[in-house]
């Protein structure tokens, strides 16, 4: 199982022109590499099973005076703290950042590297090893508050840990790449009733999948109080028009009301050239600038107008 695992891995990493050297652990200096690519987490997994990137979970890590909140990283269903943040854990290292980055949701039991297909359990299991690994967290570096960036069903289940689950006074920024706010297939009356119908059932491997749609009692629960948003958190939320799995994209945009702090960014607003769509805006450099900017709104970099390509976001 492992040997095939390795194969299906490398064959992904071959065909997207991933290379498959990696850099050995660095710290501070030499810099690590930065790699725009979503797949670019892929090579580190196929030859460290169940590890995690250079740079991140460092639990001896102490936040700065500069970038005093640890950043926690959220991945969406399939991906894990490897897989899904090959773009993210080095530049946000490489800025001074205490890079954290956990996976959840694997179904228990499995081999690898099923053990690296995460986001596949009911989002409250999901919400409550994000819980756990928050505190964890917190504990060692001696935050206050961590700043969370998740991407799709990251974007989605943390707000059950934050709304039932204790997160609500642990979290300051909440940045957000593809949300799914308004549910997955809510352009549809006949999804919603779907959801109704349906979000509850546990499905073929991806057992809480049906709870992020529109019409699921899990997706109640999100909105509970008429908003995804919790006061006192500061959300960004990022959006591709061709997102091709939150359809429409208008499903992450969701104004705040009053006493919330939101904002809404679609990159394609201020760039054309950005062809992004739901897996590339996680290793697109532009998406990840704005990210930046909204972890520290005081010192922002500038968000570059360049050509993304859909599928790897490589620019």
């Amino acid at each position: 199982m492992k040997r095939i695992g390795r194969l299906v891995l490398l064959f992904c990493a071959v065909l997207l022109g991933v290379s498959v050297a990696v850099s050995a652990p660095a710290g501070a200096e030499p810099k690590l590499p930065e790699n725009y690519n979503f797949f670019g987490g892929i090579p580190y997994e196929l030859q460290h099973p169940g590890g995690s990137l250079p740079g991140s979970n460092d639990f001896g890590c102490k936040p700065t005076a500069e970038h005093p909140r640890p950043v926690v990283l959220v991945h969406g269903t399939g991906g894990a703290r490897t897989t899904n943040w090959g773009s993210y854990v080095p530049m946000l290292k490489n800025r001074g950042y205490c890079v954290f980055a956990l996976t959840y949701g694997a179904l228990p039991g499995m081999p690898w590297p099923l053990t690296a297909v995460g986001g596949m359990d009911r989002i409250d299991v999901s919400a409550g090893q994000l819980q756990k690994f928050v505190a964890k967290v917190l504990s060692a570096t001696g935050a206050k508050t961590v700043d969370l960036i998740g991407h799709s069903q990251g974007t989605y289940m943390p707000t059950y840990y934050l709304k039932y689950l204790g997160g609500a006074d642990k979290v300051t920024n909440y940045v957000s790449l593809a949300p799914l706010w308004k549910g997955t297939g809510s352009v549809s009356p006949a999804m919603n009733q779907l959801g109704r119908l349906l979000g509850d059932v546990p499905m073929p491997m991806c057992i809480g999948c049906g709870g992020m749609l529109q019409g699921s009692s899990m997706h109640k629960k999100i909105w509970s109080g008429g908003s995804p948003y919790v006061k006192g958190v500061r959300y960004t939320n990022i959006m591709t028009k061709y997102d091709e799995l939150v359809v429409p994209y208008t499903a992450g945009y969701v104004p705040g009301r009053a006493g919330e702090t939101v904002r809404n960014v679609v990159v394609q607003d201020t760039c054309a050239q950005d062809y992004s769509d739901h897996l590339a805006i996680a290793g697109s450099r532009r998406a990840a600038y704005i990210a930046l900017n909204a972890l520290d709104p005081e010192h922002p970099v500038t968000v570059p107008c360049e050509f993304v390509p859909p599928f790897t976001g490589q620019s």
